[in-house]
């Protein structure tokens, strides 16, 4: 989908991803010291704005203003000194460029055919400091068929593998597994990948 249908998309709904982080991110994230985070399709802001609530300083972009928008009112209702860590921008995520390098770079249910994820991934990677980490998260290519829920296009699916080869030795892997997740509707499928930049001394 482009810009505009996912304005119309966040338009039709109040929440289209609910307020809570996703377990994944969490488990991945609370025990990291705050730093700067870039998070890449942040849609209405739920994982910005909870790292923010945890000290760090976030980047958040996505391309739709609409879900901009909603995620600074979201924003609004948390402590100023958290809502003011959030740094929202209006931008490609294949493409957006930054002279900041993040010690945390997520990537939560972004979807695209396999060579604008090569460019998300290569942006991701150049965008992490040493010993930074990368957690990229999607719905599986197995989902469709074995799980519930997700886009149903196997174009813009992929496996834990196939982030994996795309990081190409760029970066150590901690994790890369399927992962099960309960939702109203059943168990669905993702892919997780989680990755460290290594660093100088490393």
């Amino acid at each position: 989908m482009d810009a505009h249908e996912w304005d119309e998309k966040y338009r039709s709904s109040d929440l289209v991803w609910g307020a809570p982080p996703n377990p994944m991110v969490v488990e991945f994230t609370a025990a990291l010291p705050p730093g700067r985070a870039l998070d890449l399709g942040c849609g209405e802001g739920r994982h910005a704005l909870w790292l923010a609530i945890r000290a760090w300083e976030v980047d958040a972009v996505d391309f739709s203003e609409v879900a901009l928008d909603k995620a600074r009112r979201i924003a609004a209702q948390a402590p100023r000194a958290s809502r003011d860590r959030v740094h929202y921008r209006c931008a490609d995520v294949t493409t957006v460029s930054s002279d900041r390098h993040y010690d945390l770079v997520l990537s939560a249910f972004l979807h695209f055919p396999a060579p604008q994820r090569r460019k998300l991934i290569d942006n991701a990677v150049n965008s992490l400091k040493p010993d930074g980490i990368l957690i990229f998260l999607g719905h599986d290519s197995t989902n469709p068929e074995q799980g519930v829920g997700g886009p149903q296009d196997p174009e813009i699916l992929y496996t834990p593998m196939d982030v994996v080869s795309e990081i190409d030795g760029r970066l150590e892997i901690v994790t890369a597994e399927r992962r099960h997740r309960e939702t109203d509707s059943g168990t669905a499928i993702d892919a997780l990948v989680v990755a460290r930049k290594i660093g100088l001394g490393s």
